[in-house]
């Protein structure tokens, strides 16, 4: 399966769009179909559901989005639509990333940053909190619309506002976040994952990344644990197993060629490791995702 790489420009629908960092679109059979197969983004994805649901399908995970859930699509995380229904409302927002909030969230904001994707991916809001963001997301839709120089900047400010509404929201969701006071403690977390997303190929030891961020690997563990509820080896293996899937179901690589990619030394060592972690082979593994993506 050839998996293809949405870009925001090609979301281009008006000439005058061509400037413009954030699109908006009815969430309806018609402006989906793009949606519908396995892909990925170069920009951020909000789906907002008002009325009847549909499947949003994030990596290996599948989300029942309807009325009080939203999905926020971060760049690049593999993803798909499914099973909408006949009575199915809402808006997809797209925007770059220059408009997430980096720098808010890498320093004031840092304690937010824990695990953000997965939390964002699907979040459930309770009714007066879904009723207080619909007026922000008409406004940045009317925006859309009728854009202007100054209307633009406007655009900005709201797509942050929500943003850090869901943020928040979560963040009340999610207590653990709220004990952790050594933000010492969460930039070291974060200084973990950005290494393990760049070493995971080739490094999988705890005492590799614990040396690395000058911290025992006992404190690492600590770490792993308070922050994402598994220990550091589970979050290496599981990132490896991460990029496992993703290469078995959208690469044409064969199983020897996945194995030495991902720093295996051969294929029998690749099918030990995932019959350890999941109990079948990585050609069950196929199949089975294969039947997820392709039902």
């Amino acid at each position: 399966m050839n998996l293809i790489r949405l870009e925001i420009k090609r979301n281009i629908k008006k000439t005058e769009d061509k400037n413009l960092s954030f699109r908006v679109f009815d969430l309806e059979t018609a402006t989906i179909e793009d949606y519908l197969h396995p892909h990925k983004k170069d920009h951020f994805c909000i789906i907002l559901v008002e009325t009847g649901n549909i499947d949003v399908h994030i990596e290996d995970k599948v989300y029942l989005l309807k009325s009080g859930k939203i999905s926020i699509v971060f760049p690049d995380q593999i993803h798909f639509l499914s099973n909408q229904s006949s009575d199915l409302s809402g808006k997809i927002i797209l925007f770059e990333e220059v408009l997430f909030c980096s720098d808010i969230l890498k320093n004031e904001l840092s304690a937010y940053n824990v695990n953000l994707s997965e939390q964002l991916n699907c979040t459930a809001l309770s009714n007066p909190e879904f009723e207080k963001i619909l007026p922000i997301i008409k406004n940045i839709e009317a925006i859309y619309t009728a854009p202007s120089l100054i209307k633009k900047e406007q655009a900005r400010f709201y797509i942050k506002i929500f943003l850090l509404g869901l943020i928040e929201s979560i963040h009340g969701q999610h207590p653990v976040l709220h004990h952790d006071t050594q933000s010492a403690n969460q930039q070291v977390y974060m200084a973990f994952k950005k290494l393990l997303n760049q070493k995971y190929k080739s490094e999988r030891t705890v005492q590799y990344y614990a040396s690395q961020l000058a911290i025992s690997s006992k404190k690492l563990n600590e770490m792993t644990k308070k922050h994402c509820g598994e220990t550091a080896i589970n979050a290496i293996h599981n990132r490896i197993l991460t990029e496992i899937k993703r290469q078995l179901l959208f690469s044409d690589l064969s199983h020897k060629e996945i194995a030495f990619d991902l720093g295996f030394s051969s294929p029998s060592a690749l099918n030990k490791f995932v019959k350890a972690k999941l109990k079948e082979t990585p050609t069950d593994l196929q199949h089975e995702l294969a039947q997820i993506y392709t039902a």
